[in-house]
């Protein structure tokens, strides 16, 4: 029986050791600034206040993670010159060893966007929306980096005050001549919100609609899934089986929420959710899902940033190892026999695996430590920085990141 248990054991060694070395996930600049909720913004004393200080907690907590593939990027609030920022990005990025990652137009925050940007009647203002993607693109190819990632907030909160037929047209139009100003190693990620800020109707509210403007964009174009950005009961891991079959999913947003689109982090409401998603990536060729891009997308308002950052990265890991160790062989000889207990009882297993002693394991064997959160807590880092930047962020938070 012992002997059993061990072969159980080392079993599992190997599956999540592996899953672990190829698993990689984007952290995001606007994760580290202060930042808050529709009624207000809160100041930390340790929030970044610079991207040169944004590259810095991505840093520290690739140092105690290891699995930090890239920092993404906001256009307006990291890039506020445009491509003439790219200079200082490049030297970041050489001293502190984190790539930039996917770049993130800002058409939301403009007062000519009070009615839409991409979709907004007036022909000049969807003009000034179009440049500001072109100018994206251009940022990207000069960073080398592969994802445009385009979240449109555009919409209308009251029945009969646009055409939403229209609207489509002009969405097509925007986003088919961003896609032709692309490189050959961009991709445009298309991701899509159910509501808020618009109650209405929202221009891109789910998967279909983003599937089918990344379709009349080009090849270029994929889907982007934000687990935040679904209704109360959507069944996530259904619409990453039908974007995977269709080779269509680009990338994700990962968050949890309770009610709305509340930027929580990953697993501390649904933690099986998390799992069951990436149970759906794992179950498909390595060369099906290696394109597929994982990036964290939250706003800490009351946790401390680089703290929570640390967190959700581990959670993330975790679930990831999780999911790495169901039996896909079994599981498919019972769903075929529609042993159903037996099936759903062979899909638990793993979710309900204490992975955390392996995962420690892997990561003393990679040189990192055991225990982020508490080397994170040891090291003296949330103090440096809080009395480095405690003053400036007493100052002044007029910008949302």
């Amino acid at each position: 029986m012992a002997l059993e248990e061990g072969s159980r054991t080392e079993k599992h060694r190997q599956k999540i050791w592996k899953a672990l070395d190829e698993f990689r996930i984007e952290i995001p600049s606007w994760g580290f600034a202060n930042t808050g909720t529709r009624f207000g913004k809160f100041s930390q004393p340790a929030a970044a206040t610079s991207i040169e200080e944004k590259f810095a907690d991505a840093a520290e907590v690739n140092a105690l993670t290891g699995v930090i593939s890239n920092l993404a990027l906001h256009v307006l609030w990291d890039l506020p010159n445009g491509v003439a920022d790219v200079p200082k990005i490049q030297q970041l990025e050489q001293k502190t060893g984190i790539r930039s990652g996917s770049i993130n137009p800002n058409v939301f925050q403009d007062q000519e966007y009070k009615f839409g940007s991409i979709c907004n009647p007036s022909v000049e203002i969807r003009g000034k929306a179009l440049s500001h993607l072109l100018a994206s693109v251009e940022i990207g190819r000069a960073l080398a980096t592969r994802d445009v990632s385009l979240w449109i907030s555009d919409g209308s909160n009251y029945p009969g005050t646009q055409s939403i037929r229209r609207r489509i047209e002009w969405m097509e139009e925007v986003l088919g001549s961003t896609h032709e100003a692309l490189g050959p190693d961009q991709r445009m990620l298309v991701e899509y919100k159910p509501f808020e800020p618009a109650f209405y109707h929202t221009d891109i509210a789910d998967w279909g609609m983003a599937l089918e403007l990344a379709r009349r964009a080009g090849p270029k174009a994929k889907v982007l899934v934000d687990t935040g950005h679904h209704l109360q009961g959507t069944n996530i891991e259904q619409i990453v089986a039908w974007l995977l079959h269709l080779n269509a999913l680009g990338g994700f947003h990962f968050n949890d929420r309770k009610y709305a689109d509340d930027d929580l982090t990953i697993g501390s409401i649904d933690p099986y959710q998390v799992f069951r998603i990436f149970h759906e990536i794992l179950s498909v060729p390595v060369e099906d899902r290696s394109a597929i891009a994982f990036m964290i997308d939250q706003s800490h308002n009351l946790k401390g940033k680089v703290e929570a950052m640390v967190q959700t990265v581990c959670a993330a890991q975790e679930l990831y190892a999780k999911a790495a160790l169901v039996d896909h062989e079994k599981l498919a000889e019972l769903q075929d026999a529609c042993r159903l207990v037996e099936a759903e009882e062979c899909f638990r297993d793993a979710f309900w695996q204490d992975v955390r002693p392996i995962v420690q394991e892997w990561r003393e064997a990679r040189k990192l430590p055991a225990n982020p959160l508490l080397a994170l807590a040891e090291s003296g880092y949330i103090e440096r920085i809080t009395e480095q930047r405690g003053a400036r962020n007493s100052a002044s938070i007029s910008s949302y990141a």
